[in-house]
């Protein structure tokens, strides 16, 4: 039976927004308006800024839970893997794919989330440390998270005790999600994915309406942010429509279960809207999940918005697991 509450009318109304989402939205305008912008000041050197807690977000919380694994990449790089187990013995593993528009973030800049995935799912939570652009441009970092789902399947088993495997990530990550699914479909003939997490992901880098429409509003990602990631993740491309670039354009048949979530004020909402659709019509199960006035990233702050979002991830997840 088919989910209709996406699809009603009411929850893209700023009627449906509550206060408390309301209020979140502003102080972000606020606190972002006249921040520097990544590609002004050179990604390293925000990166390192980010890292110090500086600008609206904070430091990254590091879990004394975590370990490292390093394997080999296919340009001759190492990928390192963060590991965090849960408690007790582990019943699938979660490949988590971390957002930053290909440019920014880290596989250790979200240890919290990825504990609690870890605790409320019982999975050992594997993320990865991609190469990130400019300085390594597509297909780099496709090529590191598909080398880091090839040696799951291969070793799952017998480094983690099961080869029941599900697979997620935000924003970026949503894209590098439906992308490494793919070429595990195809370049390795894996479709063994128990279920896909793909949070407010971008699926078509030439842009969807939302992406071109939403302007300058400083809501955390704005249409002059997607174009600059987008320039640098893919600097030499000019067709942003092949599939292995924008999956929303690719065969999507025998894929695996999966959950798209997003918010209604969010730059990339059409492209979780268009690709659920896609999902679903390719004969592939597929939830879709709406949240009025959430922005980009509004998974990442407590507020209840972002704990009925969660919630509902992690109960897909422990769903898809049996």
């Amino acid at each position: 039976m088919t989910d209709t509450r996406p699809f009603d009318p009411a929850l893209f109304s700023d009627a449906a927004i509550d206060a408390e989402t309301a209020k979140l939205n502003a102080q972000m305008i606020e606190l972002l308006t006249g921040q520097p912008e990544w590609w002004i000041t050179g990604p390293e050197t925000f990166r390192a800024a980010r890292r110090r807690g500086e600008g609206p977000f904070p430091a990254p919380v590091m879990s004394s839970r975590a370990r490292t694994i390093t394997i080999a990449g296919k340009d001759g790089n190492a990928i390192a893997l963060r590991v965090i187990e849960p408690q007790g013995k582990a019943r699938g593993v979660y490949l988590h794919l971390h957002g930053g528009g290909w440019v920014l973030g880290g596989a250790d800049m979200q240890d919290p989330m990825l504990e609690r995935i870890a605790d409320t799912t019982g999975q050992t939570v594997v993320g990865v440390e991609y190469r990130l652009a400019p300085e390594h441009p597509y297909p780099a970092g496709p090529d590191d998270c598909e080398t880091a789902a090839a040696w799951l399947v291969a070793n799952a088993k017998k480094e983690f005790g099961t080869e029941a495997l599900t697979i997620g990530g935000e924003s970026a990550g949503g894209h590098l999600t439906a992308v490494t699914i793919l070429r595990m479909r195809d370049r390795h003939g894996y479709a063994g994915w128990r279920g896909a997490n793909i949070v407010y992901g971008a699926f078509d880098l030439a842009m969807t309406p939302s992406q071109r429409q939403f302007g300058n509003t400083r809501l955390v990602l704005r249409t002059i942010d997607m174009q600059q990631f987008y320039n640098a993740f893919l600097p030499a491309i000019t067709d942003r429509r092949v599939p292995d670039i924008s999956p929303l354009y690719a065969d999507l048949k025998g894929l695996c279960p999966a959950l798209f979530s997003a918010g209604t004020k969010d730059a990339l909402l059409d492209d979780t809207l268009f690709m659920h659709a896609r999902w679903v019509a390719a004969g592939n199960k597929a939830e879709l999940a709406i949240y009025p006035g959430g922005a980009h990233g509004f998974t990442l702050f407590p507020n209840d918005l972002s704990k009925a979002a969660t919630q509902r991830m992690d109960a897909f997840l422990n769903s898809v697991l049996g």
